[in-house]
């Protein structure tokens, strides 16, 4: 009873449209092949969701299999299994049951599912002030980019052509979330006061817009108790999650029984190492084997590492000699400078990196507005924080925008010069060519 509550209640947390039934679990727990599409559908129902596209029941079977794979694939599911299964459904249950289990743990699923489909009834907008090393991503990008042939190269205009409609596009993006701010600004300083929270003082789009057409608060409310339902079947869910996991541990014992099944009757049983113990113990001829199978599999990687640390050893002494002898042609002068100015760049964004900052936020925020107080109690107020001034207010986020951008304009800088190095190289390499720079 406790089991069948935690399914009931995974499946009553799930969107409504992506919803299955817990008699399908079941179904899967047992291999079924009548399960097997109802999770392919759930499967390419949530991460549609999780990736933010539009996605449609009508879609082709065939190619909702392929992006529920590839989605997978990209989040990183390597069991071999689910990618051999058909393109038609027809197989293949207890194998989707045990990745739709992967991504409910590695993805926190429900957590994404719920905070995607909140109801909003404030101004919000999503702020994000992390910042990746960066440098990290630059490094080695020109040395490890492969040397396409000229057939496989782009037209440089097509080239132009996208940049430039993205940058048009870019612009026209600003430009409306401009409009959009200063409408916000509008109905926040219009409805200043009129909030019964202090805190907040001035009434949401959603809250003006009931307050002109309070027909629709009829909509809202339904949303909001379809909303309340799905956190109570999430509450319910976390109580009971741990029978839920138990229960997968019991279908993944029976796949190591029926795996351990096949294998005997594929293939010939081998010598066992331990013949007392298989004279009085039925399980040690199984154990046995997959004893000496991980012994082999450890002996292959072995010899595979060090063939690889060879080659990397090798390929390392040869990088190094080449570079020496890169040296010694364009001049020690040359070779210092560029250090120099590497070494300093490091240091630069180490020094960037290093120096104590305040906690990043990552997340949605709502706006609030502050006309009459002090900036540093301006700007955004973290969702469900119960502190009567702002996390962050604007004048922070721009500051760190700011140097984010310094710090990619001097990463875009890097690597205009080594393009621009690597063009001066192919150009003296062309015969009755000139080339003049823009």
């Amino acid at each position: 009873r406790s089991l069948s509550g935690a399914v009931s209640a995974l499946c009553r947390a799930l969107p409504p449209r992506s919803r299955p039934s817990p008699d399908t679990f079941r179904r899967a727990r047992f291999d079924r092949p009548q399960a097997s599409l109802d999770f392919w559908r759930l499967l390419y129902a949530l991460l549609k969701q999780i990736h933010g596209d539009k996605w449609a029941e009508s879609d082709a079977i065939g190619s909702q299999i392929r992006f529920v794979k590839s989605a997978l694939w990209y989040h990183g599911y390597g069991r071999p299994e689910l990618y051999s299964l058909p393109s038609d459904g027809s197989a293949g249950s207890r194998e989707l049951l045990l990745a739709f289990s992967w991504l409910l743990h590695r993805l926190s699923l429900l957590e994404q599912l719920l905070a995607q489909n909140r109801v909003k009834t404030g101004d919000e907008t999503s702020v994000c002030t992390c910042e990746d090393y960066l440098p990290n991503s630059w490094e080695g990008t020109t040395e490890v980019a492969p040397d396409y042939g000229l057939e496989a190269r782009v037209d440089v205009r097509y080239l132009q052509w996208l940049h430039g409609r993205l940058k048009f596009q870019w612009r026209s993006l600003h430009a409306q979330h401009q409009e959009q701010c200063k409408l916000l600004h509008k109905i926040h300083l219009s409805t200043s006061g009129s909030h019964m929270d202090q805190i907040l003082g001035h009434l949401s789009v959603t809250e003006t817009d009931l307050i002109r057409q309070p027909e629709n608060y009829k909509q809202l409310l339904q949303l909001l108790e379809s909303e309340t339902m799905k956190l109570e079947a999430f509450l319910e869910w976390k109580q009971l999650e741990s029978i839920y996991w138990q229960w997968m541990e019991t279908v993944l014992d029976n796949m190591a029984k029926e795996g351990n099944l096949h294998e005997s009757q594929d293939a010939h049983v081998k010598k066992s190492r331990l013949p007392s113990m298989t004279s009085c113990c039925p399980w040690a001829d199984s154990l046995t084997g997959q004893i000496d199978r991980l012994s082999s599999d450890l002996m292959s990687l072995h010899g595979e590492l060090h063939k690889l640390v060879t080659h990397r050893k090798a390929a390392w002494c040869e990088k190094v000699k080449t570079r020496k002898e890169e040296l010694q042609q364009e001049g020690f002068s040359d070779a210092a400078r560029k250090i120099q100015e590497s070494v300093e760049q490091k240091l630069l964004d180490l020094t960037h990196f290093c120096t104590p900052k305040n906690p990043k936020m990552h997340g949605s925020c709502r706006l609030v507005f502050r006309s009459k107080e002090p900036a540093s109690k301006m700007g955004l107020r973290r969702l469900g924080s119960t502190e009567p001034v702002s996390v962050v207010s604007a004048a922070e986020v721009i500051r760190e925008l700011q140097m984010r951008e310094a710090s990619l304009v001097r990463g875009l800088k890097q690597l205009q010069e080594e393009c621009r190095q690597r063009l001066d190289g192919i150009a003296e390499g062309l015969d009755g060519v000139i080339c003049i720079a823009p």
